[in-house]
């Protein structure tokens, strides 16, 4: 039969060694929670001193906060390279829709530029780290490429065919 687990006396649990989750050693992890700590009071101070539109703002950037720290998590949980690149992509897209956001609460005069300086500087380095973990696990490399592609013109009176071929350029080329 199955026995219940004996709970530990608390300080028996803080001494337990600790599970960690693989995203939990990611260094932008620790930077997005960094970030959600860093930001949960600046959005209730700004959420208290402004009104309509500038609310909505607040909540968007709390959405996109944990969207980017969410997407992080689960990215790094995905076993197909592809797919872990498209969830670490969408992390940064939700970082700088922070910086975003952040921009709009300074130009709404809700917060001072100055107010807003260290988030944006985590949410910097955040976007730096998530472009290094695409590139790694993006197997395009992001770039577009075409195969050489022959064409063949031939003339109805003429009995003679031309070939010609044309490259596309990739992106990094153009």
């Amino acid at each position: 039969m199955n026995e219940p687990i004996p709970k530990q006396p608390a300080s028996e649990a803080a001494n337990a060694h600790r599970t960690t989750f693989d995203h939990e050693k990611l260094d932008v992890y620790q930077l997005e929670l960094r970030f959600i700590a860093w930001v949960t009071p600046l959005i209730a101070e700004a959420k208290s001193s402004a009104t309509g539109n500038a609310r909505e703002v607040c909540d968007q950037l709390d959405r996109a906060s944990l969207s980017s720290l969410l997407n992080t998590a689960e990215g790094n949980g995905k076993r197909q390279r592809q797919l872990r690149a498209r969830f670490f992509d969408d992390a940064r897209g939700s970082a700088t829709e922070c910086a975003g956001c952040l921009d709009a609460l300074v130009a709404k005069s809700v917060l001072t530029s100055k107010r807003v300086a260290e988030g944006k500087a985590m949410l910097l380095r955040i976007v730096s780290m998530l472009c290094g973990l695409v590139d790694r696990f993006d197997e395009t490399g992001g770039r577009l490429r075409e195969e050489a592609v022959e064409y063949r013109i031939a003339s109805r009176s003429q009995n003679v065919s031309r070939t010609r071929t044309r490259t596309r350029r990739t992106r990094n080329e153009a």
